[in-house]
């Protein structure tokens, strides 16, 4: 039986300098959604009571964003105390007071992160009865990320941030993702005990773990082993290597739902992307956005579909279409450009270089 939630808090408040970017880096688009849209999709899948987002950075453009995406999440805005502790504890006060049960704290470009392992790690949490449970993974370079500090039992003692690290300490490889399971009254008295006597001189939101055991309370690490789920956005080539990675994933899952893709590394399929049974899709071929297509269908080679609804067994080679609609048994292209409401009926046929407006009907 699954268990949800009492809040999921998402940190979305850096500022992503090393994108070099006049948008937010929550705001780039991976597979079809912004980093933080792929966030929210994993954090609203757990059925949390409460979703509350942190901003700072470009606060109107990403709150204007997240409250499209899911209308349900508190915005909460983050002061001049910098620092993941800080960000959480903003999060948490824009939540209504008293909380009990678990918080869930997780990042907002950290687009690979799926709601299975999140809700792995929380059934994980409530079943040992921890105040703390964090996701971590074994890498062979840790260079950057904090590490997992064990006593000799075993037990997770710590975690100590990369700057804050003895050289003995660097040498660790297991590291903190960043992600956790709190419980709730925990998390606000240690948060308001937590300081910024440290090197970066912020407030660390991984002193609640050492808090937590000067207590004498449970706490624990979710091992993984898909290291992607850890990988956070921070400049343009992470944004593409973890773009080609998603890519994969969702051309893998098509494949074993009775998709075939006759050349994966050269399609490109948006995570929102609905596609029927026993279709094939050519090389060179991208379906974007909210596109839907039906059951024996082939597209490409060299299609590009964004938004458009494709019927049962239609054929479209080399075509170019938005926001349109092509009907089964249609057949388009090659050399197509459907413009934004175009309609191609039921079985039409539409030549090559030919170009539909978006009034216009092939019938």
């Amino acid at each position: 039986m699954s268990v949800s939630p009492t809040a999921v808090i998402v940190l979305a408040a850096g500022e992503g300098t090393r994108m070099k970017s006049t948008m937010p880096k929550v705001l780039h688009p991976i597979c079809g959604k912004s980093l933080v849209g792929h966030a929210l999709t994993a954090a609203r899948e757990l059925t949390p009571q409460h979703l509350a987002v942190v901003v700072r950075h470009e606060r109107d453009r990403v709150a204007a964003h997240v409250s499209q995406v899911a209308p349900e999440a508190v915005i909460a805005d983050q002061d001049d105390v910098k620092g993941t502790g800080r960000a959480a504890e903003c999060g948490l006060l824009a939540l209504p007071p008293g909380l009990t049960g678990t918080v869930l704290v997780t990042y907002g470009d950290v687009p690979l992160l799926t709601s299975q392992t999140l809700e792995a790690m929380l059934a994980q949490h409530v079943r040992d009865g921890c105040a703390v449970t964090v996701i971590t993974a074994s890498i062979p370079d840790p260079t950057g990320y904090g590490r997992i500090l064990r006593d000799a039992d075993g037990a997770v003692s710590g975690i100590v941030e990369q700057k804050d690290a003895s050289p003995a300490q660097q040498g660790i490889t297991e590291i903190n993702s960043g992600i956790y399971a709190f419980d709730a009254q925990l998390l606000s008295e240690a948060l308001a005990e937590v300081g910024t006597d440290n090197a970066q001189g912020e407030k660390y939101l991984t002193d609640v773990i050492g808090i937590a055991r000067r207590r004498g309370l449970a706490v624990q690490a979710h091992l993984i082993d898909d290291l992607w789920q850890t990988e956070g956005v921070n400049d343009r080539e992470q944004l593409a290597r973890l773009g080609a990675e998603l890519n994969r994933r969702v051309g893998r899952r098509w494949m074993r739902e009775g998709v075939t893709l006759v050349d994966p590394e050269t399609i490109w399929i948006d995570a929102d992307v609905s596609i029927g049974a026993d279709c094939t899709i050519l090389p060179g071929t991208q379906l974007l956005g909210a596109t839907t297509i039906g059951n024996g269908v082939v597209i490409g080679p060299d299609c590009t579909l964004r938004d458009v609804e494709v019927g049962d067994r239609a054929t479209l080679v080399r075509t170019h279409a938005e926001l349109a609609a092509v009907g089964a048994d249609a057949t388009v292209g090659p050399f197509v450009h459907l413009a934004p409401n175009a309609t191609v009926e039921v079985g039409a046929t539409v030549a090559a270089f030919t170009h539909l407006g978006g009034k216009d009907t092939q019938a």
